[in-house]
Formats: C-alpha cells, structure tokens, sequence
C-alpha cells in the first residue's frame, strides 16, 4: 500500500452466523472492463445498444436485470446470453447464510493520503 493509491473496502452484515457462502443462481451481472465486442459471434444492433446501456448507466458496476428494465433495455435476454458466453459480462451469485437470515453489502473507497486514510465515499446518507 502507497500513498495515493485508492481501495474498495467490502463487508458484509448479516443477521445469521456471519459465515457466508455462494448460492446457487445469479444476483447480478458486471461488465469485464477488459472485454470488447470483437469476442461475439455476429454481435447485432440490439447487442451493441445493449452494451452502450450497459456501459453508459453501469460502467462496471454490479447490476440486475430488474435495473436493466429501469433504464429501458427491452428484448435483452440473447443478448447478455452471448456477453455471458464470450466474457462480456460476468455472472455473480448470491451470498446467502442460515435460512431466514439477511445479507447485506457496504462499500466504502478509502484512499490513502500522506498522513490519513481518506474515506472518500463518506456522505451524510452513508
């Protein structure tokens, strides 16, 4: 660690035994910031709006279909099937712990100045 250098501190609360675990399914998807077009066969019209809604509203953030729908994207399942297959987009499942519990994710970026550790995503909601 330097200073000047940025990091993403995760935890995650929850109201079991705090011993998490992946589930089965997808939660969220996230774009490969790596990944370009040229690895999908025949990628048509609607896949690339759908790659330009992806990256415009989401850049690589974590996101759900249900925030896809928010922000317009119709007909968009064969689509994200082929980001899926060709790495475009990675699948993340669920964190679950004792049935009946609830998992819940923070963040925080915290950057390092020369003599402090800076949270810099710190606002009044958070």
């Amino acid at each position: 660690m330097e200073e000047g250098d940025v990091f993403a501190i995760e935890t995650f609360g929850t109201t079991g035994t705090a011993r998490l675990r992946d589930d089965v399914g997808v939660y969220g998807y996230g774009r490969n910031e790596g990944a370009s077009l040229a690895g999908v066969h025949h990628a048509s019209a609607s896949a690339k709006s759908l790659l330009k809604t992806i990256d415009d509203n989401f850049g690589t953030l974590v996101f759900s279909k249900r925030y896809l729908e928010r922000v317009g994207a119709k007909n968009y399942h064969l689509g994200m099937k082929s980001f899926i297959s060709s790495g475009v987009v990675e699948c993340y499942g669920p964190l679950v712990d004792v049935p009946g519990s609830y998992v819940a994710q923070f963040e925080h970026t915290v950057l390092l100045r020369p003599n402090c550790k800076e949270v810099i995503s710190r606002g009044d909601d958070y």
